[in-house]
């Protein structure tokens, strides 16, 4: 394509952008939202499969930028046949890029258990080869542009002009991804239509530049081979992805769903009904009783006639149902950051049966916030009974819920003869992590009284009661408790050699140790 001299210098005059050029610019803007939507995709595959949504986005995106310098470097090398080249690059970006969010699901469920080393390899492998096929693609762009439009533009003109789309691409992307992509059309769709968009931009050029490509008629093939197989995979997206879940948690699913936070998933067979968050269990409703008796009883009961109580967490309403038990309660506080968890939990049939109808109760009140900013905005509420409930600390995010900081603003809330209780993870399979717990509770100036109970589904697990008078055992338990009675209650105070108390680090919010023991812990566990 041949462009007419005839305007103004770029140098004195900007020169007006024709139908052609705002094509290819445009072209820019989609190769700069693919890029990044292939580098977020993987970014949150590695939180969701492997945990730790901090660790694993700083190290994809630092292993992406790498690639992308090392794409660039590389395309100096490419001196003949710049279009093709281009061609091919999108075609190639389209079909590894689109296709790798399907192919990690796959290789995740196939790898037998233990082997996250060998996804690990296919990650980052994956990552470093798109993302140096994205860092080949700008460069040949501006090459491709100046020598079609030389005479109409300084090239300090267009570098400008191909960074505007380059960068406005990469904006509008980084709001549709978290807020439209991934709700909307999942992981995988989001993958495979991004990649569709790369071997459009192919085709565009095939056709923009036709007269200046040697093997047209195979190039034309390859792109139409290229829409077709993701077309077909976009078209099969929900299959493969029961598929994958299916082999992954080897039994009958009865929901999967994707929330703003998170990937919830819902199985039934011999073992029970059980809750998957972002792959990890999260209860099994053969056993979830022992979990949550512990959790609440020990508190409520030690109080004596708690009015006001306070749940953290636990949006599926188990620990709800078991403070409901107590006929002095008025009101109940459900803090839960994820509002699908509540509204599943409270519409589902299933759901609404495994926790007694609880989050229907008329003492509760729900509240979808973030605990920690809820909690410091609640200057006058204070509460009998807080319950803890979070996810263990795999991530930073997860981490500031068990620093000093956190616990100094449970105190503000407890009312003078009140009692907060947290779940800690396995005294035994991660004591570091249950007994820097402890020691962060009484560094916020808690007493604490560790336990810890029996679930076949985790094993050993721990919690720590808290408050600023020593906790005693009850007098009396609810009726009709599977788990808890008086008699057993002293048990859950003794630990063994295995699981006694070992010297450890406060966890605050400059430090996040308890993320790195965490991780360290269970990390030799898998």
């Amino acid at each position: 394509m041949s462009i007419s001299a005839a305007a103004p210098s770029a140098e004195t005059t900007p020169a007006r952008i024709s139908p052609h050029e705002l094509l290819l610019l445009a072209s820019v803007f989609i190769v700069a939202a693919c890029g990044l939507v292939y580098e977020l995709t993987a970014g949150a595959l590695a939180s969701y499969l492997l945990g730790d949504s901090v660790l694993q986005f700083s190290t994809i995106i630092g292993t992406y930028l790498f690639a992308m310098g090392l794409g660039s470097w590389l395309s100096r090398y490419l001196k003949h046949q710049l279009v093709a080249q281009f061609l091919k690059i999108e075609l190639l970006v389209g079909m590894v890029g689109g296709l790798m969010p399907a192919a990690l699901f796959i290789a995740h469920s196939l790898l037998p258990p233990g082997q996250l080393a060998a996804f690990r390899v296919l990650l980052y492998g994956l990552v470093l080869l798109v993302g140096a096929l994205v860092g080949l693609e700008i460069p040949l762009v501006m090459r491709i542009l100046k020598k079609q439009f030389s005479e109409r533009y300084a090239l300090g003109d267009l570098v400008s002009q191909v960074l505007t789309f380059d960068y406005l691409g990469a904006l509008v992307v980084a709001l549709a991804f978290p807020l439209l992509l991934v709700p909307h059309l999942g992981l995988v769709r989001t993958g495979l239509f991004f990649g569709i968009l790369n071997v459009l931009v192919a085709v565009w050029a095939l056709l923009l530049f036709r007269t200046q490509l040697r093997a047209w008629a195979g190039h034309a093939w390859a792109c139409a081979a290229a829409l077709g197989i993701l077309l077909v995979a976009l078209l099969g997206a929900d299959r493969l992805t029961s598929w994958a879940e299916d082999r992954f948690y080897g039994e009958h699913i009865l929901l999967r769903e994707s929330s703003d936070y998170q990937r919830v998933v819902v199985t039934q067979g011999n073992a029970g009904t059980r809750l998957f968050l972002n792959g990890n269990l999260q209860f099994n409703s053969k056993d979830e009783y022992r979990y949550h008796e512990a959790l609440v009883h020990p508190a409520m009961a030690g109080h004596g006639a708690p009015k006001k109580v306070l749940v953290l967490g636990g949006g599926d309403g188990m620990a709800v149902r078991e403070v409901l038990r107590y006929p002095s309660v008025q009101s109940v506080t459900l803090v839960e950051l994820d509002p699908h968890m509540t509204r599943l939990f409270s519409t589902l049939p299933l759901l609404r049966k495994l926790n007694e109808d609880a989050l229907l109760s008329t003492k509760l009140n729900i509240v979808n916030a973030d605990a920690f900013g809820w909690l410091e905005q609640q200057a006058m509420e204070y509460f009998d009974v807080i319950v803890i409930d979070f996810p263990d600390p795999s991530n930073f995010a997860l981490g500031k819920l068990y620093t000093t900081s956190f616990y100094q603003l449970i105190d503000q809330h407890l009312t003078a003869g009140g009692y907060a209780v947290v779940q800690t993870t396995s005294p035994l399979l991660a004591r570091r992590s249950f007994w820097t717990v402890v020691s962060t509770l009484e560094a916020a100036g808690l007493t604490t009284t560790p336990y810890h109970a029996h679930v076949p589904s985790f094993g050993e697990w721990g919690f720590v009661l808290a408050g600023r008078r020593p906790w005693a055992p009850p007098r009396e338990l609810p009726a009709g408790l599977k788990f808890l009675d008086l008699n057993g209650l002293p048990a859950l105070l003794n630990f063994p050699p295995d699981m006694a108390r070992v010297p450890t680090e406060v966890n605050r919010l400059s430090n996040q140790q308890l993320v790195h023991e965490f991780e360290a812990e269970w990390g030799k566990v898998h």
